[in-house]
């Protein structure tokens, strides 16, 4: 996947909205965040602390917490890491939970 798939497949979902700021895309829900982009190849998606241990414990080819986003309900997804299924999953999982208000 790359990123303009990764932007599909987040704009495809309900209410999810692609803003720019500093020349990284973000996406969001209501103003709540699902996902951003950290580089050409890297996102940053919310994911509750459960859902971001089974993604890097299935998935750790696709799926980091850096250090800095320990303390964070975030993972960090290789978009070049061909497991589209698993940033699909992710990215659903982080929409649900921002549409449920978490």
């Amino acid at each position: 996947m790359d990123l303009a798939g990764f932007d599909a497949l987040a704009t495809s979902l309900a209410g999810v909205r692609r803003t720019t700021t500093g020349g990284a895309a973000r996406w969001s829900l209501h103003g709540r965040l699902v996902a951003r982009q950290l580089d050409d190849t890297h996102v940053v998606i919310r994911a509750e602390l459960d859902v971001r241990e089974s993604l890097v414990e299935q998935h750790p080819e696709v799926f980091t917490v850096p250090r800095r986003f320990v303390k964070h309900m975030m993972v960090v997804a290789d978009l070049t890491a061909a497991d589209d299924g698993a940033v699909e999953d992710a990215l659903e999982a982080a929409w649900s939970l921002q549409r449920e208000g978490g």
